[in-house]
């Protein structure tokens, strides 16, 4: 807003007060003290509908005030009043033109919002016809066991694998030229014959049949897409926790798709006997203690998991960035939701890579999770039988801390974003500093006690990462606003560095610059997209202004607290 406009807006106000005040005629003030009244009704200047309610008192109170001080300088002649009195007219100008530039830049954030949330992603497997029978499939080796599954790599009976594929060794390691010495990354030899994964759950408790299955495995469900039961003939109500039904989650390229959920006979698979005895049922182990029939679940087979991963690879500075702001677009995709997940470690994210060897994380594993139809992700804690989750050395503070009573309630909308900040220490080649080995426990640490990052990582970065461990979840960003601060830092380091001279004008440019470059690229589909167009897709259609000047507003605080600590 240029001075020249806020000193005109002052001078209009003051003007309308001086006529509506000292000017009036003698006759309309005492008819109005006699109570009459005379001439046509005086209509009420009304608010503008955008101006928040806490400025309209503060509006009114000026004009009254600006009025007295303009009477009490004519009566006693003293001139210099004037100017508190346009200062008083300048700084209602200054205050409407602010909320007006305000509520251009939250319509313009909303109509970008809206313009790419048009645009679903779709899943980049090409979509099964049939698959709901455990005979639609071609089971191949174990590639991995939890504490409550197994998953094998497996193919649709249209496309076998290949005989001499099938004991090539699962995956290997190649190296990168171009990610330096510690660079490397991982490649599936047996993908391109085994497209797809099964997840085999142990049935212990429920009983054999589909309902009892469905419902006691129901948050396994959480991310099935919408064909995955389409075969079930059932009409099964999905009870979660207390009575909440899970829900089932959109797609997102960060969080995993079951494409397929059906109940069969548990089979003698590759490695059963040796693996996991004590779960098969009785007919193929006499010891065993699991039932006839359980739940299993086709998803896409990935190479490897993030901890494999990390532990024959280091990241660079900004794969590590793009890693870290890829977990915390998943996680703030399930929260908007009504998920938590509540098990997020570097287990339970799977990898693979783009077209540009830039590693792509998906959420996996939901055997934990909290789903509920609303977004508060309060979870009632009346009993210490309430779940609180998975592995309790990575819980949040305020979930571990939590003790049982009758009115107790643990907030879970920030738990998974605290998880990601210990996760983020593995990404750039440190350990976990919560687990045991390192010796900080989530229940009583203090955040000094955390370890410093390496010196190549970021100061955004670390700025994030040490923001995400707070141990008070008042004091923690949300995972939107976490994402937005990496964001800003990756593609908006000229906006943050204006934001003192330009402040919103030069951020509604740069948001409806990098709108055009992602349009630009197209929306190919996620096989021929790269992690960086779909993180930027990801973030504005999830754009919010509050959000993103929140975001801007830690990154400043960080950066200055970085300088001051520096100096």
């Amino acid at each position: 807003m240029s001075v020249r406009h806020a000193i005109f807006r002052g001078l209009e106000l003051g003007r309308s007060v001086l006529q509506r005040g000292l000017l009036k005629p003698a006759v309309r003030v005492a008819a109005k003290l006699r109570g009459e009244r005379v001439g046509p009704a005086a209509r009420t200047v009304q608010p503008r509908p955008f101006l928040p309610a806490r400025y309209r008192y503060y509006r009114s109170s000026l004009r009254g005030l600006a009025a007295q001080l303009q009477a009490a300088a004519f009566r006693r002649r003293f001139p210099r009043n004037r100017a508190v009195f346009l200062a008083f007219g300048l700084g209602v100008g200054l205050i409407e033109q602010q909320l007006e530039d305000d509520r251009k830049t939250a319509a313009t954030c909303q109509d970008i919002q809206a313009v790419f949330r048009k645009k679903r992603f779709q899943t980049p497997t090409k979509p099964l016809t049939s698959g709901y029978k455990l005979e639609d499939y071609i089971i191949g080796n174990q590639v991995g066991k939890g504490s409550n599954a197994a998953v094998y790599e497996a193919a649709a009976q249209f496309a076998p694998a290949k005989e001499s594929d099938s004991q090539r060794p699962l995956v290997q390691l190649r190296e990168d030229e171009e990610e330096g010495e510690n660079g490397r990354s991982l490649t599936c030899c047996s993908l391109r014959n085994f497209p797809l994964a099964i997840k085999m759950m142990w049935n212990f408790g429920a009983s054999s049949s589909n309902e009892d299955i469905l419902k006691s495995m129901s948050q396994e469900l959480v991310p099935a897409g919408p064909l995955a039961l389409k075969q079930m003939k059932e009409q099964i109500t999905l009870d979660g926790d207390f009575g909440v039904l899970p829900k089932r989650v959109s797609a997102h390229p960060n969080v995993i798709t079951v494409y397929r959920a059906f109940t069969a006979d548990v089979p003698l698979l590759p490695g059963a006997l040796e693996e996991y005895p004590d779960v098969l049922p009785p007919r193929l182990n006499p010891a065993g203690l699991g039932n006839n029939r359980t739940l299993f679940l086709v998803m896409k087979n990935y190479p490897c998991t993030l901890r494999q991963y990390l532990e024959v690879s280091t990241p660079g500075r900004r794969q590590g960035a793009l890693m870290v702001l890829q977990l915390l677009e998943g996680v703030d995709h399930l929260c908007r939701q009504g998920v938590a997940h509540r098990d997020l470690k570097s287990d339970n994210v799977l990898l693979e890579f783009d077209s540009a060897g830039c590693p792509r994380l998906v959420i996996t594993d939901f055997g934990c999770c909290l789903a509920q139809r609303d977004s508060s992700l309060q979870l009632p804690f009346i009993s210490s039988w309430v779940s609180r989750g998975g592995n309790p050395s990575l819980m949040a503070p305020e979930v571990i801390t939590a003790v049982p009573g009758s009115d107790v309630v643990i907030d879970y909308s920030k738990a998974d974003a605290w998880a990601v900040g210990a996760i983020s220490y593995e990404i750039f080649g440190q350990r976990n500093p919560f687990y045991r080995a390192v010796g900080l426990e989530s229940r009583k640490y203090e955040e000094k006690q955390l370890p410093p990052l390496p010196s190549g990582v970021p100061v955004d970065v670390q700025i994030v990462i040490r923001l995400l461990l707070r141990r008070s979840p008042s004091k923690r960003p949300s995972a939107r606003v976490a994402a937005n601060m990496l964001h800003v830092s990756l593609w908006g380091r000229k906006v943050l560095a204006d934001q003192d001279s330009a402040g919103m004008r030069e951020l509604v440019d740069w948001l409806l610059c990098q709108s055009a470059v992602v349009l630009l690229k197209g929306c190919r589909g996620p096989s021929g997209k790269s992690v960086e167009a779909e993180l930027q897709r990801s973030f504005l259609s999830n754009l919010e202004l509050d959000d993103l000047r929140t975001a801007v507003g830690f990154l400043l605080y960080g950066q200055g607290q970085a300088m001051m600590l520096s100096a």
